[in-house]
């Protein structure tokens, strides 16, 4: 049985020595520093989002001040993190129904978009929110009171959604 070796590879005279690229790292390192730096100076200088961004999901609320979300429950039963909890109670006014309690857990939720998609009534939308704290675990449960946001505050996200559907 014959067994067949690799060619070893020689290196040139210029190889040998290094220096041709020691020279194109050290080009590669001037380059480098001489580009136009990307850095945001933080909370001085605020990033906006564009409207593809997911951000905090929330609940849109119409210019009437009645919630869209009808409480059809089917963004707490897609949620993968388990999230998301709905309570239903009936109404008299055109909805037969609206969310009695709707919290979603801030620590659990992994922004995933899959209630925003699942929705019928584009009422839970990912917003442009980037920024949230929590000191305790109860502050990181937000009921209706935190998740309410009006549809004009969320209408760049909404016409992303409807062009995109």
């Amino acid at each position: 049985m014959e067994v067949r070796t690799q060619d070893k590879y020689t290196l040139t005279f210029w190889e040998k020595l290094y220096i041709p690229e020691i020279l194109k790292g050290m080009k590669l390192t001037l380059e480098q520093m001489l580009k136009k730096k990307d850095t945001r100076e933080y909370p001085e200088e605020k990033w906006v989002p564009p409207p593809s961004y997911r951000g905090a999901p929330v609940l849109v609320l119409e210019r009437n001040g009645v919630e869209r979300c009808v409480a059809c429950g089917l963004c707490s039963r897609v949620c993968p993190a388990l999230a998301i909890e709905v309570q239903a109670a009936e109404t008299e006014h055109e909805k037969e129904r609206y969310p009695e309690l709707f919290e979603i857990n801030m620590l659990r939720c992994i922004f995933c978009g899959f209630c925003e998609e699942v929705c019928p009534e584009e009422a839970i939308v990912m917003s442009p929110t980037y920024e949230m704290v929590f000191t305790r675990y109860e502050d990181a449960i937000f009921g209706k009171d935190k998740l309410l946001m009006s549809a004009e505050e969320l209408a760049p996200r909404l016409e992303f959604l409807r062009s995109h559907r």
